[in-house]
């Protein structure tokens, strides 16, 4: 990478575009159906309600949240810009209505304006390469009165204790090989890719709360993501366990006006 917004953008989709080959083997990522998924689904539900709705779910990856999302009674459009994961995923969701798949950026959806009464997206807001624009379109093409929820977390900075995890996880890996579906094999490369990256540092709610603020955003707020750790932990192996506790993690929610 030289360094280029474009150069970085096409670095980014070729990394999950590899990593699709095996995502839904990885931790983390594949949302187990039972408690995980019902996890999963109790922020969803709180902050779009039950009545269907229109929602655009960004960077929706092999399509594991769109089917919490569809699941919920929503019409969906899942939007990510690897082909590769979009094969994935419409290969999992064939034949189901109120589903469109998208291969676009979601930093510009190009999607008509007020379009969408929702907003949905996972692990996608430490990718921005210009969060502040992102964000700003995200405002656009979502009506009055529209909801966005946001799932992410600090992955550069392990908590106190996730420090002492992820010590232990280095143990284990060492006596028993590491996990090769988990990040590991890609690991150097997504290091490359994070230092270049705005919120490459690390991303707290309190790095983005001013960003929503100034596209227009009101009514912002956390929830934690507590509830679905735990729910992970259940079924989990030790290893996956300890990886749960590794990063803060957050839920964060806010309205277009």
């Amino acid at each position: 990478m030289d360094g280029s917004n474009f150069d970085l953008k096409e670095e980014i989709r070729d990394y999950w575009s590899k990593r699709s080959e095996t995502f839904d083997l990885a931790f983390g990522h594949r949302i187990a159906p039972g408690p995980e998924a019902k996890a999963w689904q109790q922020p969803i539900r709180s902050v779009l309600g039950d009545e269907p709705l229109r929602v655009l779910e960004l960077a929706c990856g092999t399509g594991e949240v769109t089917r919490l999302i569809h699941e919920l009674g929503h019409d969906v459009t899942a939007l990510d810009f690897s082909e590769a994961m979009l094969a994935v995923a419409r290969r999992k969701h064939a034949g189901k209505s109120r589903l469109r798949f998208v291969l676009a950026d979601a930093e510009n959806t190009m999607e008509p304006k007020e379009t969408y009464d929702a907003i949905v997206c996972r692990h996608l807001v430490w990718t921005l390469t210009r969060p502040e624009q992102a964000i700003q379109e995200w405002f656009r093409v979502l009506r009055p009165g529209g909801h966005l929820l946001v799932f992410d977390g600090d992955w550069a900075v392990p908590k106190p204790a996730g420090r002492v995890a992820s010590l232990a996880i280095e143990l284990i890996d060492r006596l028993v090989g590491a996990d090769r579906n988990y990040d590991g094999a890609l690991s150097d490369r997504h290091g490359r890719i994070m230092k270049a990256l705005p919120f490459g540092q690390g991303l707290q709610p309190d790095m983005l709360v001013p960003i929503l603020a100034a596209a227009g955003f009101a009514n912002i707020e956390l929830q934690s993501h507590a509830p679905i750790a735990r729910a992970q932990r259940r079924n989990a192996n030790f290893r996956n366990k300890l990886r749960t506790v590794v990063y803060r993690r957050f839920i964060l929610s806010c309205v277009r006006p």
